[in-house]
C-alpha cells in the first residue's frame, strides 16, 4: 500500500483551484503590477507629450525683443547724434555675422548645436538639478543648462522664471522650433537677441559697446571674447575689475578649446591669442541724453510724433533719422552761449547757473534748424530755453511794422515820439523818459521808440489784431500776452527763441514762410525713405512789404540799437529787445526780465535770448547791470554767426520800395527812403565797445532826433516811471 503524500505549503491547493498550479510570490506580483503601471503611465505620458507637441504653438514674441534701435544723425547723415531705443539693438543678417562669431558662440554655449534636435539631455539634467538648488562648481567653464535653441526660445517667447512648467514649455517649443526653423535661422535669431552686457542686445550692439566697431569687423579674439561674455555678462565684463577679467579669460580659453575641438580653429591659431584677452573699449559713462544731446533728441522725437510716427516706431523701429542740425553750428552755439554766459557774471560759475542763454538758428532756404542751444545739460535741467516762450521786448515791433506796411503805411510816415498818456490814464514812455517829437516810422524802428509804435498801432485800421495776424503770418504762434491793444508791440507778447527765428526768417525770405523743423529725412532699416519735410514754403506776407521791413531792420543793425551785429561783415538785419517790469524791491524803479537780439543774413536767421531764474522771469540786473538787447544778446549772436557764416557768399538785401503812402498828410518823399546802410566789407574788431547803455540816453527834447544821433536804448519803459493800472509792461 502506497504511503500518502505529505501536504506542504508548496503543494497545498486552494479550494476550487486546479491541482498542480502554484501561486506566485508577493514580491513578484508587486513588481509585475508596478511594471504594468509604469508602462501604462508611460503610454499615457507619451500620448500627452505627443498631444502637447502637436497642439502647442509659438506665442507672440516678447515685444522688447522685436525692437531695433533708431539712430539719429547730424545733417551730414554720418555723424551720430544719439539714439532712441527700448533695447540697444541693431538686427543684422546671418551673412553679415563673421564666421568667427558663429563658431565661437556655438563652442561657448552649445557644441552639439548643429546636430542636436534643439534639446540637450545632459543640459536638461543639469537644469533640473539647478531647479532644486544644486549648482555646478565650475559654472564659468562649462556649458549652460540649455541649448542655443532653448535659450532663443526663452528670450523670444518666454519669461526668465525658474519653474518646471516654464522649462517644460521651453522644451516643447524648442522641439517645435527645431523642426520648423533652420539652424542658421535659429543662430541668427539668437545672436541678434541675446544680452551681452553694457546695455547691448545682439552682436552688432555688443561689437559697438565693447570694441567701437561693427560686428562685421570683429577679429577672432574679439569674437571669442564676446561669445564668452554671454555666459554671465554682469560677472564677466573686464571693466568691472580684475576678478571679472580673470573669470572672462578662463571662459575665453574654454571657448577657444571648444573651437579647436570642433575643428573650427587650428591649435596654432589658438596659441596666438590664448594667453590674453583683446583690448576692450572703455565703458561709455556719458548719458545718452547728457549735455546738449537731450535737448536735440527731444526736439527730434516731438517732431516725429507730430508727423505721425508712433512711439513704437521711434524707439524700436530701427529707423535712421537725419536731422537738420549742423555739427559745426551746434558746437558754435554751445561755445557762444556758454562763454558769454560765464563772461557776463565775470567767470563766476556758480552764479552763471541761474542765468540762461538760448540760441535758435535757422537755415532760411529750408526752415531747418541749424543749431539749438537750450541749456548746458539736459540731464541736470530738462527745460529747453530755446523752445520756451518768454516776453519779447522790442523784438515784437517788426510784426507791427509789417502790419502797418501791409495797410499802406510807408517808412516815411510820421508818428508821435513823445511820452503818451493812454485813455486809461497810464503812461507810455521811452527809455530814459526821452521825447523825440515827430519821427518817421524808419526812425521809430531804428531807435526802438516805444511811443511812436504805440501811436502807430493806435492809428492802424486793424490795430493790435492786425499786428498779431502779421506775427502769425510770419510763422509765430499766438501765445500769452498777445491781447494788449496798442501796447502789443512793446514786448509783452511771449514767443520762444526758435519761433522768433522762424518769424524773422520769413522776412529774410521776402514773405515766404518755411516752418521750422529739425528732421531732414527718415528711412527704415532697409533704407526706404519714409519721410521728407516740405521745404517749398508759402508766401504769407507780400514781397514788397518785407523789402521795407528788411530795409528798416538793416538800419537797426547798422546804426541803431543793434549795431554790434554790423561787425559780422555781411549785410545784416535785426532787432534788439529788452523787457522791463516794476522792480520787486522798489516799485519806483525797473528791472529787466528778458533781453533779446534776433538778426539775419540772407542765408541764416538766429535768435538769442537771455532770461534768469528757475522760471525765467527774474531780474537780469542780478547778474550784470549792463543787460540790454544790444549788449550780451547781440554779442552772443555775433560770436555764433561768425562761425555759422564762414565761407558763405555776401548777399545784399533788396532795396526798399518807393510805394505811395495811404496816410494823411502825405509824408515828405525825401524822408520816405533814406540812404541805404553801409555794411563794412571786413569784420569789425570784436573789442569794439557795445552801444551805450539805456541809462546814458540824451536828455528829453521835443524835437525829432537826427538820423545820425546816438541811438537810444530799447527798453519798453523808462526807469522811475510806473505805468498806470491798465498798462501791461
Amino acid at each position: 500500500m502506497a504511503k500518502p503524500k505529505r501536504v506542504t505549503d508548496a503543494t497545498r491547493v486552494a479550494p476550487g483551484s486546479k491541482p498542480g498550479k502554484r501561486k506566485r510570490p508577493v514580491w513578484r506580483r508587486v513588481l509585475l503590477w508596478g511594471l504594468v503601471t509604469l508602462v501604462s503611465l508611460g503610454l499615457v505620458g507619451v500620448g500627452l507629450v505627443a498631444y502637447a507637441y502637436s497642439t502647442i504653438k509659438l506665442p507672440d514674441p516678447n515685444t522688447d525683443f522685436k525692437t531695433n534701435t533708431t539712430f539719429v544723425y547730424y545733417a551730414d547723415g554720418k555723424t551720430e547724434l544719439g539714439s532712441f531705443q527700448v533695447q540697444n539693438r541693431t538686427t543684422i543678417g546671418y551673412d553679415q555675422m563673421p564666421q568667427y562669431v558663429k563658431d565661437a558662440i556655438v563652442a561657448a554655449e552649445n557644441r552639439t548645436f548643429w546636430d542636436d534636435p534643439g534639446i540637450s539631455v545632459p543640459g536638461l539634467f543639469r537644469a533640473a538639478l539647478g531647479l532644486v538648488g544644486f549648482q555646478a562648481s565650475d559654472n564659468t567653464a562649462t556649458g549652460g543648462g540649455s541649448t542655443i535653441t532653448q535659450q532663443y526660445i526663452k528670450i523670444m517667447f518666454l519669461t526668465q522664471e525658474r519653474t518646471f512648467a516654464r522649462k517644460a514649455t521651453e522644451l516643447l517649443l524648442a522641439a517645435k522650433v527645431g523642426q520648423s526653423m533652420s539652424k542658421e535661422e535659429i543662430l541668427a535669431g539668437y545672436l541678434n537677441t541675446v544680452y551681452f552686457g553694457r546695455g547691448a542686445y545682439g552682436i552688432e550692439a555688443a561689437a559697438q559697446a565693447y570694441f567701437n566697431k561693427p560686428a562685421a569687423k570683429l577679429t577672432l579674439a574679439q569674437s571669442v571674447a564676446l561669445a564668452a561674455i554671454v555666459n554671465s555678462p554682469g560677472n564677466l565684463d573686464p571693466a568691472n575689475g580684475d576678478k571679472q577679467a580673470a573669470d572672462l579669460l578662463e571662459r575665453y580659453q574654454y571657448t577657444l578649446n571648444g573651437m579647436v575641438e570642433m575643428g573650427k580653429l587650428t591649435a596654432e591659431e589658438k596659441t596666438k591669442i590664448y594667453s590674453s584677452l583683446p583690448k576692450f573699449a572703455k565703458v561709455n559713462d556719458d548719458s545718452r541724453m547728457g549735455g546738449q544731446k537731450g535737448f536735440l533728441l527731444i526736439a527730434v522725437k516731438n517732431e516725429l510724433r507730430s508727423k505721425g510716427f508712433s512711439d513704437e516706431q521711434i524707439e524700436g523701429g530701427g529707423l535712421k533719422v537725419v536731422t537738420t542740425f549742423e555739427k559745426k553750428n551746434q558746437d558754435a552755439a554751445v561755445e557762444a552761449a556758454q562763454s558769454h554766459t560765464l563772461s557776463t557774471v565775470y567767470g563766476n560759475k556758480k552764479k552763471a547757473k541761474g542765468l540762461h542763454a538760448a540760441i535758435a538758428s535757422i537755415d532760411n532756404a529750408t526752415g531747418g534748424v541749424l543749431a539749438l542751444y537750450g541749456g548746458p545739460d539736459f540731464v541736470k535741467n530738462t527745460r529747453n530755453w530755446a523752445t520756451t516762450a518768454r516776453q519779447t521786448g522790442s523784438t515784437f515791433k517788426p510784426y507791427a511794422l509789417t502790419a502797418a506796411l501791409s495797410e499802406g503805411w510807408t517808412l516815411g510816415d510820421r508818428l508821435n515820439g513823445n511820452t503818451t498818456v493812454t485813455p486809461g490814464g497810464s503812461k507810455v514812455t521811452n527809455a530814459g523818459g526821452r521825447n523825440y517829437g515827430q519821427v518817421t516810422l524808419l526812425q521809430a524802428t531804428t531807435h526802438s521808440i516805444n511811443t511812436a509804435y504805440y501811436d502807430l498801432v493806435d492809428r492802424m485800421d486793424g490795430g493790435a489784431a492786425a499786428v498779431a495776424q502779421a506775427a502769425n503770418d510770419a510763422g509765430v504762434p499766438t501765445g500769452a500776452g498777445w491781447d494788449l491793444g496798442p501796447r502789443i508791440p512793446l514786448g509783452t507778447p511771449e514767443v520762444s527763441p526758435v519761433d522768433q527765428a522762424s518769424g524773422y526768417s520769413t522776412f529774410a525770405n521776402y514773405g515766404v514762410h518755411r516752418p521750422w523743423h529739425v528732421v531732414a529725412k527718415v528711412s527704415d532699416a532697409t533704407g526706404k525713405e519714409l519721410y521728407v519735410p516740405d521745404t517749398e514754403g508759402t508766401q504769407t506776407i507780400e514781397h514788397e512789404v518785407t523789402q521795407d521791413v528788411n530795409y528798416a531792420l538793416e538800419h537797426v543793425a547798422q546804426d541803431g540799437t543793434g549795431r554790434v551785429a554790423a561787425a559780422l561783415g555781411y549785410p545784416v538785419a535785426g532787432k534788439t529787445g529788452s523787457k522791463g517790469q516794476p522792480s520787486r524791491n522798489d516799485k519806483r524803479s525797473r528791472e529787466t526780465i528778458a533781453a533779446w537780439f534776433v538778426g539775419y543774413t540772407a542765408q541764416i536767421t538766429t535768435s538769442v535770448m537771455y532770461v534768469a531764474g528757475n522760471d525765467g522771469n527774474h531780474p537780469l540786473e542780478d547778474y550784470n547791470t549792463n543787460f540790454f538787447g544790444g549788449t550780451f544778446p547781440a554779442q552772443t549772436w555775433l560770436s555764433y554767426m561768425r562761425e555759422a557764416m564762414k565761407g558763405k557768399e555776401r548777399i545784399s538785401f533788396e532795396p526798399p520800395t518807393r510805394r505811395q503812402s495811404t496816410q494823411e498828410p502825405k509824408p515828405d518823399p525825401t524822408t520816405q527812403t533814406p540812404s541805404a546802410p553801409q555794411t563794412p566789407s571786413a569784420p569789425v574788431e570784436t573789442s569794439a565797445p557795445p552801444p551805450p547803455p539805456e541809462t546814458s540816453a540824451p536828455p528829453e527834447t521835443s524835437a525829432p532826433p537826427a538820423t545820425t544821433a546816438p541811438p537810444p536804448p530799447d527798453k519798453t519803459t523808462a526807469p522811475g516811471l510806473v505805468p498806470g493800472p491798465t498798462a501791461s509792461q
